[in-house]
């Protein structure tokens, strides 16, 4: 089982109904036929400026690599993004002792990155808040 975790805040400029939609977003993401498990909703980390959390459990690379290019995935980003003021993405884990597995998930990520050259830009500036 891989677990990915982001934690994010939202813009100050985010209403309610902006915030109430993001996370409506994400639980639809959350339920896409490869995630295993999932939860979204406040974050109960430090005083880092983190308020929120989105955490899904995907069984294995092949269904993640379904999950990061699934259609439902893709459709909420743009949805998602433009309300985030930063996100953090993981700590990941698994139970997955595989020595490589980091490196394989990071080449998922890569070839999403290479694939979506604008989900990548719109991302970048959030990272680096």
């Amino acid at each position: 089982m891989i677990v990915h975790m982001l934690r994010f805040a939202f813009k100050e400029s985010a209403t309610d109904e902006d915030r109430e939609h993001v996370l409506a977003v994400m639980r639809r993401t959350a339920s896409v036929e490869s995630v295993a498990f999932s939860t979204v909703g406040q974050d109960l980390g430090g005083p880092d400026g983190f308020t929120h959390a989105y955490c899904v459990g995907i069984p294995d690379l092949p269904a993640l690599r379904r999950y990061m290019h699934d259609p439902v995935h893709l459709a909420g980003d743009p949805q998602i993004m433009p309300h985030l003021a930063r996100i953090a993405i993981g700590p990941d884990l698994s139970d997955d002792m595989t020595p490589a597995l980091a490196g394989q998930i990071l080449a998922l990520h890569e070839e999403k990155t290479a694939l979506y050259p604008e989900w990548a830009a719109e991302l970048a500036p959030l990272l680096a808040a």
